[in-house]
């Protein structure tokens, strides 16, 4: 399970997955603009990690500049329900996890 979780639990990488679940197809520059905080490097070392485990499909389109655009995968699209629902919990709970870091913090 590790393994696999390892791969898209981290912030940049459920955002993304999020983002392109509420927004659909995007470009680079997009998905940038979404996420102002992300540096362009990290952003695309993201995405190909999301690319390289089936989760995001990246299209590269023959224009003259050439357009990437991301969007999500089927097996992509199965994981949302998952990180919908952790989000929830994450709302439901975020007061007693709050106020447990700050408890432990005192301590």
């Amino acid at each position: 399970m590790r393994n696999v979780i390892a791969h898209f639990a981290n912030k940049w990488s459920m955002l993304l997955l999020v983002i392109l679940d509420e927004f659909g197809v995007m470009r680079f520059n997009e998905l940038s603009r979404a996420i102002p905080d992300i540096s362009p490097k990290v952003l695309s070392g993201h995405l190909k990690t999301l690319e390289s485990i089936g989760l995001v499909r990246r299209v590269l389109h023959p224009d003259v500049p050439p357009r990437v655009e991301y969007d999500l995968t089927e097996l992509g699209m199965t994981l949302i329900p998952i990180l919908n629902e952790l989000s929830e919990w994450g709302s439901r709970h975020l007061e007693d996890v709050s106020g447990n870091l700050a408890k432990k913090a005192v301590d």
